[in-house]
């Protein structure tokens, strides 16, 4: 019994952890350059980018028809050559699909937003990604 207990408040701990990107997608990032428009989702207008440039293009799999659009995610960098990670997490938003092909990477990052978690300015990194 007491056994069962110690689990039992183990589960809960790990529960309230200081987890900020907790349980998410993992997938690949890379970073793309301006110019940013017109995008898919709201073409020439200024105002669809959020404050701090902090913005992403989805590949085919996450794109959904078009209904992404205005999605939030917030991205954790997890692994990349040389340890590009920064730590911590950043929210994005949706503005685009990511059309080329082959796509290179589950999402393609603003060059801000990639910057704001990774040390390199190029490259793919390992992302973990939560819809938020």
């Amino acid at each position: 019994m007491e056994i069962g207990i110690i689990v039992s408040l183990f589960l809960l701990l790990l529960g309230f952890s200081n987890n900020k990107c907790c349980l998410g997608e993992i997938g690949t990032a890379s970073s793309y350059g301006p110019p940013y428009t017109p995008t898919r989702c709201n073409g020439n207008q200024g105002d669809q980018f959020p404050l701090g440039n902090l913005f992403v293009s989805v590949s085919e799999g996450l794109w959904d028809n078009g209904a992404a659009c205005g999605r939030r995610y917030r991205l954790k960098c997890l692994s990349g050559n040389n340890k590009p990670c920064k730590g911590g997490t950043i929210d994005v938003k949706v503005v685009d699909f990511y059309s080329k092909r082959p796509c290179p990477s589950t999402i393609v990052l603003s060059n801000d937003a990639f910057s704001a978690i990774s040390k390199t300015q190029r490259g793919k990194i390992n992302v973990e990604y939560i819809e938020i």
